[in-house]
């Protein structure tokens, strides 16, 4: 219920910019929300036939929420689905490779734990890893960012690529643990 809350408090902040979709069935397995960002930018002289350059930013973002205990099981099956469906499916949409203009595409993982995050599972997040380059990084790259939020003890937990996003989950979860202070029980 608390991971639900977080999520609804966490996901406008997206919806500015992500088509967002509730719920997700991703390779039959029901996540609470999905989002996908696209970007392209490119730069011409006079005319849009003159064009210099051209690049396309793409990110994935899943929700996921845990009433019970995150265990490092579920990271491990995590990277198996990005490495499985959602790279090859999503991300290539089953092409060889990415397409000439490609830049990047981020595959962000989002877990939310009511309960507190164990040791092990900490450990599996801030290794987990997902880095895949496109014709020696020609056509761009994917990267994998994991944010693991443990509502009990309020903290969070990232990757190397996830950090990045450390200052605007910080903000969210104090923003919704002083919502939830001020809520009669």
């Amino acid at each position: 219920m608390k991971a639900e809350m977080f999520l609804e408090e966490l996901l406008p902040g997206y919806a500015r910019t992500f088509d967002i979709y509730r719920p997700y069935d991703m390779n039959g397995e029901e996540y609470p929300a999905y989002g996908y960002f696209f970007s392209h930018l490119e730069k011409y002289v006079l005319m849009r036939e003159a064009n210099l350059w051209s690049a396309d930013s793409h990110e994935h973002i899943f929700f996921k929420t845990f009433e019970k205990e995150l265990l490092p099981e579920e990271i491990t099956r995590l990277h198996r689905t990005i490495t499985d469906y959602v790279e090859p499916q999503l991300v290539r949409k089953g092409e060889k490779t990415m397409p000439e203009n490609h830049m990047y595409t981020y595959i962000t993982c989002v877990l939310i734990s009511e309960q507190e995050i164990p040791r092990e599972t900490v450990r599996a997040v801030r290794r987990f890893r997902f880095e895949k380059g496109y014709m020696m990084n020609v056509r761009g790259y994917s990267q994998g960012r994991l944010i693991a939020v443990d509502l009990k003890k309020g903290r969070l937990y990232y990757n190397y690529q996830g950090r990045k996003l450390r200052k605007h989950y910080r903000q969210v979860l104090k923003d919704f643990d002083r919502a939830q202070e001020h809520t009669p029980v």
